[in-house]
């Protein structure tokens, strides 16, 4: 017979912080970083035709079927970007930044729900910044690798990929 303080121990462990979410930062509060206070930002909506999205496939090498793309576009000519994106086996959230320039500018991670070992450092996320869609923007150019974390590396290097290639598609169309 298990006893009722026994019973709370065990169901506290099955049911705690490893099947919550670990959320570091709220879309809002991710937004306020990407954009300062005198900006305007405007969320907008697309539908991308099946050309579209088979020109953003072709142009990042990333496979995916997510025709609905929403950004926020600031008043400077910058955008943000929601990426949500499995590294392993659970999601990760990111955001990520394109300069009026169209270079990357920051990528945030949201949530990331996979164990710490694989969280990247900020130190890694910060070679992305100014960088352009091209061969160096991949763990095989210009993107160092993350010694055991392999998997999320590749899933944010493939997110901005995809980022910056619907960049491109989207253009300055406002709808």
């Amino acid at each position: 017979m298990i006893r009722p303080a026994a019973a709370l121990m065990l169901l506290t462990a099955l049911f705690s912080s490893p099947l919550a979410a670990r959320v570091f930062m709220t879309r809002e509060e991710a937004l306020a970083t990407a954009f300062p206070r005198d900006i305007k930002v405007t969320r907008q909506t697309f539908f991308l035709k099946p050309s579209e999205l088979e020109a953003v496939r072709k142009e990042s090498g990333v496979d995916f079927d997510a025709a609905l793309v929403i950004r926020y576009a600031g008043s400077d000519g910058s955008y943000a970007y929601f990426d949500t994106h499995r590294v392993r086996t659970m999601p990760e959230m990111v955001m990520i930044t394109v300069s009026a320039d169209e270079k990357l500018g920051r990528i945030e991670i949201l949530s990331f729900d996979e164990p710490t070992d694989y969280y990247p450092k900020r130190r890694w996320l910060d070679q992305f910044v100014h960088r352009v869609l091209n061969k160096d923007l991949s763990l095989n150019g210009a993107i160092r690798p993350m010694s055991g974390a392999s998997l999320t590396g590749r899933a944010i290097t493939d997110a901005a990929r995809k980022v910056l290639a619907l960049h491109r598609v989207l253009g300055t169309r406002t709808r």
